[in-house]
């Protein structure tokens, strides 16, 4: 590539960070860091930096855009490509060639493309629909993957800094549920939960689900908000290990119909509670941090993964283990059922 054609690719990608408000997909770094660059890049623009106040004020008000603008040939980000001198088709050749994919074992997103079969994107499915600069979520690392929830086809939970917040995709409007800068305490009594609550919470997976709304912390914190009642259930700590990120928490109903919540935390634990009278049914220890953990619909089942390339399948009824390889050379990350239930989906970090 020349010169001229990097030098512009690089203002590109200054311009397309700052319009997603976060770092361009894959990104790695804490977002603390990012945002400082951002706001340095800004200082610079403000300053004249590139082409003075007015590109600025243009580049920064990008509104929404719709599947008809999308169709009438609008960019789906809202980047205006026309004042960046780069086409859209050559910012994107500059990254592919110049974008490093994290990996914890070398070629292992090659493998992977090899192993499984290719999609095919022409359905309604992958279809462009709206895409909105309000709604602006955030993460404190790159591998923290449970921070955004559709609870709905128009209701989404998310991570915006510090505070939970809900957006309508039929209204467009932001509400904030729950904000962890501050001091948060439970007002419902039960064992275990501590009812001095908790102070500037790092939330570092969330989950919402059955008008309940969980989030888990980064020194093992497990704080839970009923929807419906607007108050908060409980306050507890899983752990008291150094090791206690919680990772990914999984609401969902037993057998026999009642409330629980499995939490995978970084202690190496898998935690099951009752939701009603928030009590520790089930505490399961692997060899290895454990990143995510689903429930079969039948609910006999539990998959289990983690900083491993094995998976397992945990009979819930006796803690029984069955060990699987999963098709990857990476840690897993996360993990799904499929529809009718019987093949767990795992993802990783390739």
């Amino acid at each position: 590539m020349a010169a001229s054609a990097r030098d512009s690719a690089d203002a590109a990608e200054r311009v397309v960070d700052d319009h997603d408000g976060w770092a361009s997909d894959g990104e790695m770094g804490m977002e603390m860091d990012v945002e400082g660059e951002f706001h340095d890049r800004d200082a610079d623009r403000r300053d004249g930096g590139m082409d003075g106040d007015d590109e600025y004020l243009l580049l920064t008000r990008i509104r929404d855009t719709s599947a008809a603008e999308a169709r009438a040939g609008k960019d789906i980000q809202g980047i205006p490509w026309e004042r960046i001198h780069i086409a859209r088709q050559d910012y994107r050749k500059a990254r592919l060639e110049q974008y490093k994919n994290y990996e914890n074992f070398p070629q292992s997103g090659e493998l992977m493309d090899k192993l499984c079969k290719q999609v095919e994107k022409s359905s309604k499915y992958y279809e462009f629909q709206h895409n909105t600069r309000s709604v602006k979520p955030s993460i404190l690392h790159f591998q923290l993957r449970n921070l955004l929830w559709a609870t709905s086809r128009h209701d989404v939970y998310f991570m915006s800094n510090s505070t939970v917040t809900h957006w309508s995709s039929l209204s467009h409007k932001l509400s904030e549920v729950l904000d962890f800068s501050g001091h948060i305490a439970p007002v419902e009594k039960h064992p275990g939960s501590l009812l001095e609550g908790f102070s500037g919470v790092q939330v570092s997976t969330l989950a919402v689900n059955e008008g309940l709304l969980v989030a888990g912390g980064f020194q093992g914190e497990l704080i839970g908000k009923d929807l419906e009642g607007c108050n908060i259930k409980f306050c507890a700590r899983t752990t008291l290990s150094d090791n206690a990120i919680t990772n990914a928490i999984d609401i969902h109903r037993s057998t026999s119909g009642s409330l629980r919540i499995t939490v995978s935390n970084n202690d190496c634990g898998v935690r099951e509670y009752d939701m009603e009278r928030f009590q520790l049914l089930n505490h399961y220890r692997y060899n290895w941090p454990v990143n995510h953990t689903s429930v079969s619909p039948d609910k006999k089942l539990l998959a289990v993964v983690g900083d491993d390339r094995d998976a397992l399948l945990v009979d819930s009824r006796n803690g029984k283990v069955e060990r699987f390889r999963v098709q990857s050379d990476e840690n897993e990350q996360g993990l799904s059922w499929n529809g009718s239930g019987c093949n767990p989906t795992q993802t990783n970090e390739a």
